[in-house]
């Protein structure tokens, strides 16, 4: 793969490295501050001159870095634009089908994949039953058919297969954790304790060919929604066949020291409550889940909103977006139940109350998350 698809933001991004900074060793950072502008600028593009004054990089470094990025197909002229003295000034826009990711959610019992562009558009999606039970070797099976046939429809994969189609960026994989986001090993995942030890991100890549990264599924969909212009801080509570959160802080995903925050489903608030498959007893997804398997669609949102509240007063966050496909299935009465527990708490401590909303993208969040792990830091977001 050439260019941006070796593009990975240097050690600094978010990490004290100035905007900007002309130094070899974040020339990587460099390319992508400019890639994120051309994508924010859109089809009306941006000229050079501005790259620079917004970049803070000289005009000289990002001549070298446009000029490479049109040898390789990532951006194009997109007309010219009045100038204030002087000739007209060329406008470069970035070329969204020039590079694609594949983002996979895996269920506990299905797999929903889908192909990306540049601009975080679905140019093809796919999705199949699958028993995450069913044990390793039969899911890479089925998640590599389901990326080969996705890829192949929406790429050109000539005779090497994967590994020669080169606007793949690669493909993020997001599951239930937990998990070691860093080294792509999962952990116990609850209810399948085989998994524990399992290094999915180097046994899928070395299957594929193609750089692979693997994180929770709520932490995905948290990146893709923060990616997508949600901003701030805000809380993305998810409940499927599970249930758990992907935190953003202050624009950033927050993953914890050993990268297993979020592990929103397993807070007790009931003791000597029922059996969670976790070992514990009175888990707020244990709670969740009997109450919607008994009908009782108000009494899981009233629990569901208990624990939001816990997780609100302890992170001081005024934003919680609700997914999954248990949510999808009665989304107005979870809003309302949700929002109701955390109005009465900011009413007790006489504060302002949150926000409640079903996020976007509905049920494809985590994939389109997914898909992100890899687009990301093309485009200068070091938070992956």
């Amino acid at each position: 793969m050439g260019g941006v698809n070796r593009t990975r933001t240097g050690p600094g991004t978010g990490s004290g490295v100035p905007a900007g900074a002309n130094l070899g060793v974040v020339r990587s950072h460099n390319t992508a501050l400019v890639l994120g502008l051309l994508r924010d600028a859109g089809a009306q593009g941006i000229s050079r001159l501005e790259l620079a004054e917004r970049t803070g990089l000289t005009p000289q470094a990002v001549s070298k870095i446009t000029a490479r990025l049109r040898e390789e197909g990532y951006a194009a002229e997109a007309g010219r634009r009045a100038s204030t003295g002087g000739k007209p000034r060329t406008v470069l826009r970035l070329v969204p089908e020039a590079g694609h990711a594949v983002g996979v959610h895996l269920d506990r019992d299905e797999l929903r994949a889908v192909l990306v562009d540049l601009d975080g558009a679905v140019v093809g999606e796919r999705r199949t039953e699958l028993d995450l039970g069913a044990g390793a070797e039969v899911v890479l099976r089925v998640v590599a058919r389901a990326v080969e046939g996705l890829a192949g429809e929406g790429l050109d994969l000539g005779d090497e297969g994967l590994a020669g189609a080169g606007t793949l960026l690669g493909v993020g994989v997001a599951l239930p954790g937990p998990l070691d986001h860093a080294r792509g090993v999962l952990h116990r995942v609850t209810g399948f304790p085989e998994w524990d030890g399992f290094p999915l991100r180097d046994a899928l890549g070395e299957r594929l060919g193609v750089p692979v990264v693997v994180d929770k599924d709520t932490n995905a969909a948290a990146l893709g929604l923060s990616v997508g212009g949600e901003g701030g801080s805000f809380a993305y509570l998810h409940l499927g066949t599970g249930l758990g959160a992907g935190l953003v802080i202050g624009g950033r995903v927050h993953r914890g020291a050993r990268t297993g925050a979020g592990e929103f489903g397993h807070q007790v608030i009931q003791l000597d409550g029922p059996l969670c498959e976790c070992g514990n007893r009175g888990c707020v997804e244990a709670l969740c889940l009997a109450a919607v398997g008994r009908g009782e669609a108000g009494e899981a949102a009233r629990v569901l909103g208990v624990a939001a509240a816990n997780l609100v007063g302890l992170l001081d966050i005024d934003v919680v977006l609700l997914g999954g496909r248990t949510i999808a299935g009665a989304p107005e009465g979870f809003v309302r139940g949700v929002g109701e527990v955390l109005d009465a708490r900011a009413r007790r401590e006489g504060v302002r109350g949150g926000s409640v909303r079903v996020a976007p993208r509905g049920e494809r969040v985590v994939a389109e998350g997914a898909a992100q792990l890899l687009l990301a830091p093309v485009f200068g977001r070091g938070d992956v």
